[in-house]
């Protein structure tokens, strides 16, 4: 099972880095590798909410997920993404962008692509914040039969209970950096994180185009709850779909993984300029091993099994949500960005297997009694 789920991450890695040695040699082979370890370590929250998802897909979603999203998280959130944002910055055109890119300037060098890129840091954070945020409070606001940090996820399902309280503190949130973003960049921030808003409930309404049918599609109304792993009153028992009720939860999927690459992005760019090196090394390294690594977990059956990994990952994500909104005045390391979704991941698995024990436990005490 793993060698065949992390096969092919072995050997497109192994490409990457013979590719990286014979473009810039062990330097740029370095680079590459630590890039990959970065977004693994990033995104090992992403993959437990992405296999959340998956696992409510058909065998040909999860392989379209594996092909067509490992292409878009590598050419489009690595590649492209930047050279789009570089572009419109500057006001550069595609060819200037990409000039400028393999010009290599370092990040400290104003008008440089880093530099460029590194500047527009406040929306980018704004944008991937809020709507990271807005997944978390989602999750949290809605009330659930299994909670893990209770004394905290108790009283944010009651706070749910108030109709639009996500949307309430998401744009209370927005109105908190925009303000301490300074008059400079208070207005595209603000912009921003509207955009940010905005995308999370374009994807959500979205879905009510595609109500449950005859052919039992799920009703997209549902699509943050499948994200989320569990009804608050169900069963976590994943009910594959398909169709497009399969389509719009990919769509899901593709934003929210987007969203996690954004960290991982702008972090790179304090390692290398070089657009090449980021994307063998976030991308075909980083982005297949974390692809992978979903998979594995939904074969494996691991988020049924270990309960408290749904609610680790959210917290992960609520970490990281705020972590990008202080970033926008505050420079974070990336290493407490990598560590705090492996804490949060590393508590709630241990948090999991205690209950397992608890509840084998239990039922022997009740016989001997």
């Amino acid at each position: 099972m793993f060698l065949r789920t992390f096969g092919w991450s072995f050997g497109v890695s192994a490409v990457a880095l013979v590719v990286a040695f014979l473009y810039g040699g062990p330097q740029a082979l370095f680079l590459a590798l630590v890039l990959g370890v970065l977004e693994v370590s990033l995104s090992f929250d992403n993959a437990v909410v992405n296999a959340r998802i998956l696992e409510r897909m058909t065998p040909f979603w999860q392989k379209m997920f594996l092909t067509v999203g490992i292409v878009i998280a590598v050419f489009g959130m690595r590649v492209l993404f930047p050279l789009l944002i570089v572009g419109l910055t500057a006001k550069l055109n595609p060819v200037e962008a990409v000039q400028l890119a393999l010009a290599k300037g370092p990040i400290d060098e104003p008008g440089s692509y880093a530099y460029i890129l590194h500047h527009a840091h406040p929306q980018i954070a704004a944008f991937g914040g809020i709507f990271l945020l807005m997944i978390f409070l989602d999750f949290f606001f809605e009330e659930r039969e299994i909670t893990w940090l209770r004394w905290f996820e108790m009283p944010l399902a009651k706070v749910g209970r108030m109709n639009g309280a996500s949307l309430v503190v998401g744009l209370f949130a927005l109105a908190v950096i925009g303000q301490l973003s300074g008059p400079e960049l208070q207005g595209s921030v603000l912009m921003a994180g509207i955009f940010g808003m905005v995308t999370y409930f374009l994807v959500q309404g979205l879905g009510e185009l595609f109500d449950t049918d005859a052919s039992g599609e799920i009703d997209a109304e549902d699509i943050p709850t499948a994200a989320g792993g569990t009804h608050g009153k169900g069963s976590s028992k994943a009910v594959q779909v398909a169709g497009k009720a399969a389509f719009m939860l990919f769509l899901y999927l593709e934003v929210i993984d987007a969203s996690f690459s954004f960290d991982g992005v702008i972090g790179a760019f304090a390692i290398t300029s070089d657009p090449i090196i980021i994307a063998l090394g976030l991308g075909l390294i980083g982005a297949m091993f974390v692809r992978s690594l979903t998979v594995y977990l939904v074969r494996q059956g691991t988020l049924d099994e270990f309960e408290y990994l749904d609610h680790g990952a959210h917290w992960a994500i609520g970490a990281l949500a705020v972590i990008l909104l202080i970033t926008i005045g505050v420079e974070v390391n990336e290493v407490v960005t990598g560590l705090i979704g492996v804490f949060f991941i590393g508590a709630a698995f241990i948090g999991s297997i205690r209950r397992n024990r608890r509840k084998v436990a239990e039922p022997e005490h009740a016989h001997t009694t």
